[in-house]
């Protein structure tokens, strides 16, 4: 099965072609550009690279979230239109799921963490005790980052995503030496995992491929602040 895995949601935009599990191409790029204007070349680049046509692709998957509300809009949007006019089934891929995937074999609690801003994280926790894909130990939320830090496990911790340099020091002083921290270029979200968790999940049709927003738009949010007051929502 060839699988195309897409991903917008935070601030490296990324894409790979897989066939039964071995990467065909992978690509990845942080240049300062819009995903709007890297999403597309960078499909054309992947299929191109793994010597496919378009055509000969019998899955897609996206990263729908949580990250970037415009990211992850983008990524959806360009996958649905893909599977639609191929009339491929979809796969809808967390991004906090996919991070810890690219961890395998790590011996503890895996701590994904995004940013969220204003001292929150998109986070979650999973371990890998059981079967080839991360079992969840705690639900993603969006919360802050102290209270994420009061909910997960006792024992060997590992964080993953673009929240650790935000917070490293903060976690490492709570935590102590129980912190683990994946370096930068480690701890990104990659497609080659995506198509690989992929191929191990629920398909669905194009149509009912969603963004997953754990809260609300920010402009949304300050928009409901305004009519109560200046309250927080």
């Amino acid at each position: 099965m060839i699988i195309l895995a897409v991903d917008s949601s935070g601030p490296v935009v990324s894409a790979a072609v897989s066939k039964e599990d071995k990467i065909l191409y992978e690509a990845a790029a942080n240049c300062g550009l819009t995903h709007s204007e890297t999403m597309q070349p960078m499909i054309e680049q992947v299929v191109r690279g793994a010597g496919i046509s378009p055509g000969e692709v019998d899955l897609f998957a996206c990263v729908t979230g949580p990250g970037s509300f415009t990211g992850v809009r983008i990524g959806v949007c360009a996958v649905k239109a893909m599977a639609q006019a191929l009339d491929r089934p979809c796969v809808a891929l967390n991004a906090l799921e996919v991070l810890a995937a690219g961890k395998y074999g790590f011996i503890g609690t895996i701590c994904p963490i995004l940013d969220a801003r204003r001292e929150q994280v998109y986070a979650a926790a999973y371990s890998f005790s059981e079967g080839e894909v991360p079992r969840i130990v705690l639900e993603e939320d969006a919360l802050p980052l102290l209270r994420y830090l009061e909910k997960i496990p006792e024992g060997r911790l590992l964080f993953v995503g673009d929240g650790v340099p935000v917070h490293k020091e903060k976690i490492r002083g709570i935590l102590g030496e129980r912190a683990l921290f994946s370096p930068d270029c480690t701890g990104q979200l990659r497609c080659g995992v995506a198509c690989y968790l992929a191929a191990r999940k629920p398909t669905c049709d194009a149509m009912a491929l969603a963004p997953l927003y754990l809260r609300r738009p920010q402009a949304e949010r300050e928009r409901e602040a305004r009519l109560h007051g200046g309250k927080n929502v």
